[in-house]
């Protein structure tokens, strides 16, 4: 499926925003989660778990699904294709294990913020707030969106057999067409 020249570069403009935006906004999680995790203060711990969980389900997932969607949109109706070349192949993997692990957190994630909204703090709830897993977390989603951006920018070449079959194929047609022969 083809689509027009305009409207594939809004759609770009779509994708490339909610892709950079999910990264920052992660960027911005790291913050929260250092806050959290060395800020010293309980206020400041608690503050920032609260955030982080509202966060997760007003900004974090709708840009995950965001990117998800224009990701494959721009492939279903670009040259690239969704299951033509090794990097889209990738990158859309790629952004389907970060959503569904940040999808399957935020569970986890509300906990945090139910034990937060206690406070004072117990000191066991506050030993555990203090996790550096959040940042651990956290660094594996950024390096994933580091690997998804590395791919969209450097485009790597490969074809994958489906893409050699597609491409094979058109070009076929494109030899026969010219032959006359239909």
């Amino acid at each position: 499926m083809r689509i027009a020249p305009r409207a594939r570069k809004a759609g770009l403009t779509i994708h490339v925003c909610t892709s950079v935006g999910w990264f920052g906004a992660v960027i911005v999680y790291f913050a929260l989660g250092a806050a959290a995790a060395f800020g010293g203060s309980e206020v400041l711990t608690a503050a920032a778990y609260l955030v982080m969980d509202w966060a997760a389900w007003t900004v974090l997932v709708p840009l995950a699904l965001a990117s998800l969607a224009t990701g494959i949109a721009q492939a279903v109706t670009t040259p690239w294709g969704l299951m033509q070349h090794y990097w889209v192949t990738i990158k859309l993997i790629i952004t389907l294990i970060a959503t569904v692990v940040l999808i399957a957190y935020t569970p986890t994630l509300n906990g945090l913020a139910e034990v937060a909204a206690r406070v004072p703090l117990a000191q066991g709830d506050l030993q555990a707030l203090r996790s550096p897993t959040v940042l651990v977390d956290t660094t594996g989603a950024l390096l994933l969106l580091l690997a998804a951006t590395v791919l969209a920018i450097y485009k790597p070449a490969g074809l994958t057999r489906h893409g050699q079959r597609t491409r094979l194929n058109r070009e076929t047609r494109n030899h026969t067409t010219r032959l006359g022969i239909d």
